[in-house]
């Protein structure tokens, strides 16, 4: 398949850095062609612009160059099957970095579109056919199924809607990584591996 993995992490010397590279060792080891965006270092300017608003119509399967800014993440979601997110979830749900990420790339013209007269939104990113969240929560499972899980639903209901309807979803998650051991953490990297030699 081709990956697309986005990372968003201020540092490589963190649990999510590390998971960062055992998902593209078992991408490697599984034989897939992967590109890989480090937002943080690549300075991605989260804020959804006005320009952005007054621009979102626009089909830019047709013209990238409108938004030269997202030109090139535009390019790796149309060019991928699979979209890998490798992040640390923060107050529920993804950092602010991966969250205007999502915000400016899944925008109508790019990610869906809503003809006139229609009700529902038309999927456009029908290339992807699977999503993998990498991810580490410093509460327990119980305690985030209890506070409904904010940032699971928008990755396998919100960001699902706009791929290809056969696109499946996978949660590779570590959860009270606050309390883990080096042992719980050695397991959860080990699993993130052999998930995406896996996929």
């Amino acid at each position: 398949m081709k990956a697309y993995v986005v990372f968003c992490h201020p540092t490589h010397e963190s649990l999510i850095g590390a998971a960062l590279q055992r998902t593209l060792a078992g991408l490697a080891a599984g034989g897939h062609d992967v590109r890989c965006t480090d937002l943080y270092a690549d300075g991605f300017d989260p804020a959804f612009s006005r320009n952005d608003h007054a621009n979102q119509r626009v089909d830019h399967r047709r013209d990238p160059t409108l938004r030269p800014a997202i030109a090139a993440y535009v390019e790796n979601l149309q060019w991928c099957d699979m979209l890998v997110l490798v992040y640390p979830t923060w107050w529920s749900g993804q950092p602010a970095m991966l969250k205007g990420f999502i915000d400016r790339l899944f925008v109508n013209g790019v990610a869906w579109s809503l003809p006139d007269g229609a009700s529902r939104i038309r999927p456009l990113l029908r290339n992807i056919t699977r999503i993998v969240a990498v991810t580490s929560h410093g509460s327990s499972k119980f305690i985030n199924a209890v506070e409904g899980e904010g940032g699971k639903r928008i990755i396998t209901r919100a960001l699902r809607v706009t791929c290809n309807v056969r696109c499946r979803t996978r949660w590779v998650a570590i959860y009270n990584v606050d309390r883990s051991t080096p042992a719980d953490r050695t397991v959860f990297l080990e699993r993130v591996e052999q998930r995406m030699r896996c996929s």
